[in-house]
C-alpha cells in the first residue's frame, strides 16, 4: 500500500493518455477531478492487487461514451457516486474498493476521484491493460466474470441498474441508454470479489502509467529523449514519423470513429502512414503495410515532447510519432482475439504480433 498524492496523479494522467491508445476519454478533464477530488479529501491509498481479501467486494468505476461528447459534458462527480450507491444498495454488501476498468484517458482517473470522496482504496490493475471501446472488451470477460448487474447513472439524476445474459448484450443495452442520456454516463461494473480480482485483471498498471508519466514529464529536464524512454519502459517500437494531412472523424453509435493521414518526416519522407480508430486506435498502415493491430497498443505523440495526443486531439499539421506496443499476453489467446481481434472490428486481416510485423519491416 502506498499514498498516491498531487505529483502522482500528474504522472499517471500522462501515461494513461499514451496507454489509452487515443481513447478513454479526455485524461485532462480526469486529472482535474482527480486533483480536486485529492485537495479536498487528502492522498487516496492504492493497494496491490495481492492485498485484496479473496471474499472483499471490488467495484470498477469507469465513464461510458464517445471521448468527443465529454469535451462539452464534463462529469461533476455525483454521477459516479449515485452510480456505487445503487451498487451497494442492489447487492446489499459495501464495496471493499474500487479501480480503473481499463488503462486510458480519464478512465484511469475518475476511480482516484471517486475513491477520494468515498474514502475507498484503488486497486493498481486494471481490466485492458489499454483502452477498447466496449464494455466486455475486458480481461474479466475473458474469465466469465459477467459485466452486470451493472449501474448507469447520468447528470440529471438518472440511475438504470442492468441485468443481462452476457456481456455482450449488456454492452448493447448500456450503449443505447448511454445514448438517450445524452451520450456519455459513469459505470459501476463487473463487481467481483478478490480472488477474481488477482487471477483476472492486468495487475500494476496505474504503478505503469505513473512511470512512463515521469519518464515524458521529466525527459527535457533530464536531457533524455521521451519517446525512446517510454519505448524502453514498454517494448514498444517507433511505426512512424509525419505531420498530420487529414484527419475524418465522426460520432456514430455512441463512438467517435475515424481515420487520420500522417505525411512522413525524416527517415519516413515520401511515405504515409493511416490510423483507423473507434474511440480508440486500432489499425495502423504505412503506405499499404499493416504494422500493427488490435489488440496491441497504437499511440500517437508529440514529436517533440513525447506528449500523448488523444483521437479527439488529432489536428492537421501536428508533427507526431506514431509508436506500437505489444499488448498483454491475455489479449493474445483465442478468446482474447475473438474479443478484441481486428476481424471484430471489421478489418480483413488476421492477427500478427507487432514484433513480428516490426521485423518484417526491418528486413
Amino acid at each position: 500500500m502506498r499514498l498516491i498524492g498531487k505529483e502522482e496523479i500528474e504522472n499517471i494522467a500522462v501515461g494513461a493518455a499514451l496507454l489509452g491508445t487515443g481513447g478513454g476519454g479526455d485524461p485532462y478533464i480526469g486529472k482535474l477531478m482527480a486533483l480536486q477530488a485529492i485537495e479536498n479529501y487528502g492522498p487516496i491509498q492504492l493497494l496491490d492487487p495481492d492485498e485484496i481479501p479473496d471474499n472483499a467486494l471490488v467495484v470498477p468505476s469507469a465513464m461510458m461514451g464517445a471521448p468527443t461528447v465529454m469535451v462539452e459534458k464534463i462529469p461533476s462527480g455525483k454521477e459516479a457516486i449515485a452510480a456505487f450507491k445503487s451498487m451497494e444498495e442492489y447487492l446489499g454488501q459495501k464495496i471493499f474498493a474500487t479501480m480503473p476498468i481499463e488503462a486510458g484517458g480519464v478512465n484511469s482517473l475518475l476511480p482516484i476521484a471517486l475513491a477520494a470522496e468515498l474514502g475507498l482504496p484503488v486497486i493498481d490493475a486494471d481490466g485492458m491493460g489499454r483502452a477498447f471501446p466496449e464494455l466486455q472488451m475486458v480481461t474479466f470477460h475473458l474469465d466469465n466474470i459477467t459485466a452486470t448487474p451493472m449501474v448507469l447513472s447520468d447528470e440529471k439524476q438518472n440511475s438504470i441498474v442492468l441485468n443481462t445474459v452476457t456481456s455482450n448484450w449488456a454492452e448493447r443495452i448500456a450503449r443505447t441508454a448511454t445514448i438517450e442520456m445524452g451520450g456519455s454516463v459513469m459505470l459501476a461494473i463487473y463487481a467481483m470479489n478478490g480472488k477474481q480480482l488477482k487471477a483476472s485483471s492486468i495487475k500494476h498498471s496505474l504503478s505503469l502509467e505513473e512511470q512512463i508519466g515521469q519518464k515524458i514529464r521529466f525527459a527535457k529536464d533530464n536531457n533524455t529523449n521521451a519517446i525512446d524512454e517510454v519505448l524502453k519502459l514498454t517494448n514498444g517500437f517507433q511505426l512512424f514519423k509525419g505531420k498530420i494531412t487529414e484527419v475524418n472523424r465522426k460520432t456514430e453509435d455512441g463512438f467517435a470513429k475515424g481515420e487520420a493521414l500522417l505525411s512522413g518526416l525524416d527517415d519516413y519522407k515520401s511515405k504515409e502512414c493511416t490510423l483507423f480508430f473507434q474511440n480508440e486506435h486500432l489499425l495502423a498502415k504505412v503506405e499499404n503495410q499493416v504494422v500493427c493491430m488490435t489488440p496491441d497498443l497504437i499511440a500517437v505523440v508529440d514529436a517533440e515532447t513525447g506528449m500523448p495526443i488523444t483521437t479527439e486531439g488529432l489536428r492537421y499539421g501536428a508533427r507526431c510519432v506514431v509508436i506500437g506496443m505489444p499488448a498483454d499476453k491475455k489479449w493474445r489467446t483465442e478468446k482474447g482475439l475473438e474479443t478484441v481481434g481486428p476481424r471484430y472490428f471489421n478489418y480483413d486481416v488476421d492477427y500478427t504480433p507487432i514484433e513480428i510485423l516490426v521485423s518484417k519491416e526491418e528486413k
